[in-house]
């Protein structure tokens, strides 16, 4: 073993131990937390206690990666991430060089073992690069998914990020990405959730001067399911652009969440934010609880958001029904569009051709 390899894996070892021992601190999160009160993870605990111990594996680990590595997602507040840096296996580690143009989306599949994982993903592009990168979980049975990304966008540099959670109807999962955008950088984040039986997205993004993000949103969720999304958007910087929408659909008792933060820091004049959070609730017993948040210690800014929740407009029904397509056909029709407003955001062809099936299917069956 070189001086190097030696280097970085007693680097990695302390991490682990330092993060461990920031897990048994702050334990796992209750609806005591206010960051946690609609979302009660004790499923979860009960899953992974049986199996915790103190970590010691470890795996090549490039010394240029020391450099990024649990920089950006922090793990002094958060159970989670401090648990999945104690305990992930390997890292699926993606540098784009600087100036460098990837035409073809890089695909990133995790499917999940019996119990319990911990994905962890580093995405760094140099000064005006240019990736695509298509994140997807799946997996069957009961398990839990605790996944962390980070992702590292240069100066001038141009990031589209998408996150599948197909995860199995009895499958826990918690998903974890901070991204940090360098000046004039442009980055797209669209996170879609399909599955699952408690299911936890969080986006955490840091602008820097004239930076751009947008995060798009998709949650279908029905039965006994539930999603909880957070979001935060930080303008540390001036003149930075972000704009966010995300699109609800709940059936059955199905839960949902969606708390969006915008931070605009007291020196990021002339940042322009829109933040747009909308529900379709399709029966009585669905619960959605949406709480938009703008933090603004800037004055010269414009910061707009809002809030929806709605049903099935019933002038589109009647319309439908009067051209003789039923009452069940017109209901999936309806629901399909206002989906489809997500859908057609996605520029990768094949994801979006494989999303349009998957929501025709799910429609379908419900108008079966």
């Amino acid at each position: 073993m070189t001086a190097v390899a030696e280097q970085t894996g007693a680097w990695l070892q302390q991490l682990r131990e330092t993060a461990f021992q920031r897990f048994t601190e702050l334990g796992f999160p209750t609806t005591h937390d206010e960051e946690w009160r609609f979302t009660n993870v004790a499923p979860i605990a009960r899953l992974v206690g049986r199996a915790l111990a103190c970590p010691s594996h470890a795996f090549a680990c490039p010394p240029e990666v020391q450099q990024h590595l649990a920089q950006h997602a922090p793990f002094d507040h958060h159970a989670f991430v401090a648990l999945n840096t104690a305990f992930f296996r390997d890292v699926t580690y993606i540098h784009i060089p600087r100036g460098q143009v990837v035409e073809q989306p890089i695909n990133i599949l995790y499917e999940a073992p019996p119990t319990v994982s911990h994905p962890r993903t580093l995405i760094v592009a140099g000064p005006d690069a240019h990736c695509t990168i298509v994140e997807t979980y799946s997996g069957t049975g009961s398990y839990f998914t605790n996944a962390v990304t980070e992702i590292v966008a240069g100066s001038g540099s141009v990031v589209d990020h998408y996150k599948v959670q197909l995860e199995s109807s009895s499958a826990f999962h918690v998903g974890v990405m901070f991204a940090s955008l360098g000046r004039s950088a442009n980055f797209s984040a669209s996170c879609i959730s399909l599955g699952g039986s408690l299911v936890r997205n969080e986006i955490g993004v840091t602008l820097s001067e004239g930076a751009d993000a947008t995060l798009n949103g998709l949650y279908l969720v029905n039965g006994r399911q539930h999603v909880d999304n957070h979001t935060s958007i930080d303008h540390a910087k001036p003149h930075g652009t972000s704009h966010e929408l995300y699109k609800g659909i709940l059936d059955g008792q199905a839960s949902a969440v969606f708390n969006g933060r915008i931070i605009v820091r007291k020196d990021a004049q002339k940042t322009d934010s829109k933040q747009t959070n909308k529900n379709l609730v399709l029966s009585d017993e669905a619960v959605i609880n949406t709480k938009p948040e703008l933090q603004i210690f800037a004055d010269d800014v414009r910061c707009t958001h809002g809030a929806t929740i709605g049903q099935l407009d019933a002038e589109s029904m009647f319309y439908l029904q009067s051209r003789g397509i039923g009452k069940q056909d017109a209901r999936s029709l309806l629901t399909y569009a206002f989906a489809q407003d997500i859908i057609d955001r996605i520029k990768v062809q094949s994801l979006k051709d494989s999303l349009e099936r998957i929501l025709f299917e799910k429609f379908h069956e419900h108008a079966d």
